[in-house]
């Protein structure tokens, strides 16, 4: 396990210099997520009315539209891998880990990734963190069974539907799973039934 203020941390992405308290305080009123499920909103009004979103949008995104939403529940595998064509930003409501990866790693003959150059980071509640557009990421794991909540901000549109639909044929169009997400899912987690592509190989890593 590393920390995300070890050197390690610094290829995937950066801590940014940001007050989180009324984020954490704004999503620690919202319900406990169901045992053993990950939720995923991509947008929730009562964080964009907060002024944080305002400094994200403005000095990470360089004013683009964007989404505030958070990943909040129960896990502790990686599962899959993901990646955008934006960073994104990740605020650690409670201590957390992240499971990353590295995309100049994806073998884009096969497109196939080895877990076993993934990397795991340890994130402090109320950490603020942009994960490059190259960083491979999915849902964070919680820490000894507790539930984790993430707030996650990414251009507006992120994660919604494809117009299209999911792309057939081989190389990274395949990959392509909704807007601006493309997906590496591991056989063992079951998303191959929505289409996912399998593309991990090795160890579903487990924290």
């Amino acid at each position: 396990m590393q920390q995300v203020t070890d050197a390690a941390f610094r290829p995937y992405g950066r801590i940014l210099s940001v007050d989180t308290r009324s984020f954490v305080k704004t999503i620690g009123m919202r319900p406990p997520t169901a045992a053993g499920t990950v939720v995923y909103e991509p947008n929730v009004l009562a964080f964009n009315d907060l002024d944080v979103c305002n400094v994200l949008r403005d000095i990470v995104f360089g004013e683009l539209p964007i989404e505030f939403g958070h990943c909040s529940g129960f896990n502790a595998k990686l599962n899959a891998f993901e990646y955008h064509r934006s960073s994104e930003v990740d605020i650690a409501a409670t201590d957390l880990v992240l499971i990353l990866g590295r995309q100049q790693d994806i073998d884009w003959q096969t497109c196939s990734y080895d877990t076993a150059k993934a990397e795991m980071f340890f994130v402090p509640a109320g950490t603020a963190v942009e994960l490059y557009a190259t960083t491979l990421h999915y849902a964070p794991c919680g820490i000894d069974g507790a539930e984790f909540r993430c707030g996650v901000v990414l251009p507006y549109g992120t994660n919604e539907a494809l117009e299209n639909g999911i792309p057939e044929g081989d190389g990274e169009p395949r990959l392509l799973f909704a807007v601006n997400k493309w997906l590496l899912a591991h056989a063992d987690s079951g998303l191959d039934r929505d289409g996912a592509w399998i593309g991990l190989t090795g160890k579903n890593l487990c924290l």
